[in-house]
């Protein structure tokens, strides 16, 4: 049978404020047209479906509409978990009216082994998965003990002993793989997985994977990776788009997965091509960026540009560079004259005084005024008591 392996869609994700949706509705399009294509069987989509538990309703849309799409009114499979972005129960309610579609949509972790019955092969698939398991709803029952470090080993062996329970349920007249949500320690990781997607950065062993398992598709890990030590064949598929400059230049893909019963699963990677690339620009001067400019290079892409300047960079000259191209997310200048010995005598300066410097830099000479640098202290202020609110 052929399985596709996708996750980590992040639908309704922005860049800096800008609007992705658009892209990642052109993702999509081309995942169903690449299930179509390569005469699929069974979609596994290993979870963070959604960037935030509240997610906009266009993203919802796109995603129920996109599953009935795959399904193709039930005669394909699709199976989708909740990454630690979901909120599970949310991603699971509508498991009623989706199960009449051949989708299932799992939230939280639990003891059911998910089988299918692939017609066209005539082989049943039988799915152990694993939602993100949380750090935060685990920890409780996890340990006595409130070590960090003990927590780490028993969040482990947590998940060793939940895939050694579910592969008691694996036959070896069928197709049996694992799906889950996690970090596997070892992985390359970006800086597109923000903090939040670790929450506490609890990892499992690759060994911890069940070797009993032909194929465990993975999601958590926006880079596309095979899964070293692992005891069978183990890896992220990756996100569709890339959602940091950490990213640039990177290729996304979906996996498709042969296997049949008894025999090792056959991996082939499909790059995909929607979506604006992410790009990198170090320009030499200003004068360097008018030509980039005029050339029209990069001009669909989103762009992170660094200038190298003496002084600071001239309003109207960033004002033309936005308007002239309207995927740049940040200007930031590379000041020359600045040595590490004169910012370090900087960070001793006193804050007001580095706002001044500041000012002097972006506004090419200005000098802030008694309204302004009383309106920067202000908002210094209010940070500060925040924090320590916080605290």
């Amino acid at each position: 049978m052929r399985l596709l392996h996708t996750a980590d869609w992040h639908l309704g994700r922005t860049l800096e404020g800008r609007s992705r949706l658009e892209e990642q509705q052109q993702f999509l399009d081309e995942l169903v047209s690449i299930a179509e294509e390569e005469k699929v069987d069974a979609v596994i989509m290993a979870g963070d479906v959604f960037d935030t538990v509240n997610p906009p309703a266009a993203a919802e849309q796109m995603f129920y509409d996109t599953m009935a799409r795959l399904s193709d009114k039930g005669k394909r499979h699709v199976i989708a978990i909740a990454g630690n972005h979901d909120h599970p129960d949310r991603l699971s309610a509508s498991s009623p009216l989706a199960r009449n579609l051949g989708i299932t949509l799992v939230g939280l972790p639990g003891a059911e082994m998910y089988s299918y019955g692939i017609k066209r092969t005539q082989e049943k698939l039988n799915v152990c998965a694993l939602p993100y398991p949380s750090e935060s709803r685990l920890r409780e029952m996890l340990s006595d003990s409130g070590e960090e470090l003990q927590l780490r080993n028993e969040y482990d062996s947590w998940v060793g002993k939940y895939f050694q329970m579910m592969s008691g349920h694996f036959s070896p007249e069928c197709v049996n793989i694992a799906m889950s949500h996690l970090y596997v320690a070892g992985s390359n990781e970006s800086d597109s997985e923000r903090p939040v997607h670790i929450g506490g950065a609890y990892t499992v062993a690759a060994e911890t994977l069940p070797e009993a398992a032909q194929y465990v598709a993975l999601g958590h890990l926006h880079r596309p990776q095979n899964v070293k030590r692992a005891k069978t064949a183990a890896r992220y598929s990756g996100s569709p788009l890339s959602y940091s400059f950490s990213e640039a230049g990177h290729t996304k893909s979906v996996t498709i997965v042969d296997v049949e019963p008894g025999k090792a699963a056959e991996i082939k990677e499909i790059p995909l091509t929607c979506g604006k690339p992410l790009v990198v620009y170090q320009a030499k001067g200003v004068a360097e960026v008018y030509r980039w400019l005029e050339e029209g290079l990069n001009s669909s892409a989103w762009v992170d540009l660094s200038i190298s300047v003496q002084d600071s960079i001239a309003m109207e000259d960033i004002q033309y560079i936005r308007k002239a191209h309207k995927g740049i997310i940040h200007i930031k200048p590379i000041f020359e004259n600045s040595t590490s010995q004169e910012m370090a005598v900087q960070k001793k300066l006193p804050i007001d005084e580095l706002f001044s410097k500041f000012y002097e830099r972006q506004t090419g000479g200005g000098i802030p005024d008694e309204k302004v640098m009383s309106l920067f202290l202000e908002l210094i202020s209010d940070e500060e008591e925040e924090r320590s609110a916080a605290e």
